[in-house]
């Protein structure tokens, strides 16, 4: 959820009350699935705000609870456009967000607010990519997660296999734009990528997350089950420092500067699941890198050497 529908959602609140996910929604231009989620991450996040069922109902924050926006100080205000901002120049419903926020603030200081928002932009897309879109599966399982309704997917291992489950969609989660599936099965907690479901029905059957679960920290918890099977192996090797930044690029956090040695060369270490990953990452690097040990990558080294040499030798 972003920082500015936030906002504008605790603003309505405390404006009318008592609002429902659907006047919310219509409020802010998006999906009554997306609005439902939005008040419910507020609560999770102990925000006090709370729902009331049946007849008259909606949300409302606890005992009058105020976030007064004209106590902002113009340092504030413009540090949470630039902040807004470049996500709004790509997104209308968080422009939609912004121009209500605006409207909350005091008049001295509006303009440079409004200012703010337009002096950055963020184009994520690379030079000659389409823009990102979600998928529609992704929303469908939002939809299922918000609502609290068990699964059937069709699920393709890494060797092609389909099975098929039941799960509990605990939360999904956009990696470096891979979507990953949360949620729980007759085995327990299990991790999904989503672009491996091959089919997916949302059932009525209900399901309730398990107390105190927290998304951000069972994906924590995920990434570092998986940066340890991905950092197995590791190799020293020694590259020029003004490579160093390059490298790092290439490995991320298993790349480990140890020490500058006397010809002013850099000896790190990197790590991955095997050595012919290493070897595969380093062998476009040709001489400007020596690998120190193991055994393993350099003799991977030579063999992609050979390979190379055989098929383009003049």
């Amino acid at each position: 959820m972003r920082a500015d529908r936030l906002v504008a959602v605790l603003l309505l609140m405390q404006s009318r009350g008592r609002v429902t996910a659907a006047e919310l929604a219509a409020e802010l231009e998006v999906s009554v699935a997306t609005a439902r989620r939005d008040l419910e991450a507020l609560s999770a996040a102990g925000v006090p705000v709370y729902p009331q069922a049946g007849r008259g109902g909606g949300w409302s924050l606890l005992g009058g609870a105020r976030t007064d926006l004209s106590g902002l100080t113009a340092g504030e205000a413009e540090a949470l456009f630039l902040l807004a901002g470049p996500a709004a120049a790509a997104t209308p419903e968080v422009k939609s967000a912004l121009r209500k926020l605006v409207r909350a603030l005091p008049q001295t200081f509006r303009d440079d607010a409004e200012a703010a928002a337009d002096v950055v932009v963020i184009d994520p897309t690379g030079w000659g990519e389409r823009d990102p879109d979600r998928p529609e599966l992704v929303r469908v399982l939002q939809s299922a997660t918000v609502r609290r309704r068990k699964v059937r997917i069709g699920y393709e291992g890494r060797s092609g296999e389909r099975t098929h489950r039941l799960v509990d969609p605990w939360g999904l989660v956009d990696k470096d734009d891979i979507w990953y599936l949360i949620a729980g099965t007759e085995a327990g907690q299990r991790t999904f990528r989503v672009d491996r479901i091959a089919e997916a029905e949302v059932t009525e059957l209900a399901f309730e997350r398990p107390e105190g679960f927290v998304l951000s920290e069972a994906w924590g918890k995920v990434v570092d089950a998986m940066e340890r099977r991905r950092s197995l192996l590791s190799a020293t090797l020694l590259i020029a420092e003004r490579f160093l930044p390059v490298l790092r690029h290439q490995f991320g956090r298993h790349c480990e500067v140890e020490r500058v040695e006397e010809d002013g060369r850099v000896r790190a270490r990197v790590a991955a699941p095997m050595a012919l990953s290493i070897a595969e990452q380093l062998a476009g690097w040709g001489a400007t890198v020596e690998v120190v040990e193991p055994e393993e990558v350099k003799a991977e080294l030579a063999r992609i050497g050979s390979e190379l040499v055989e098929r383009y030798r003049a």
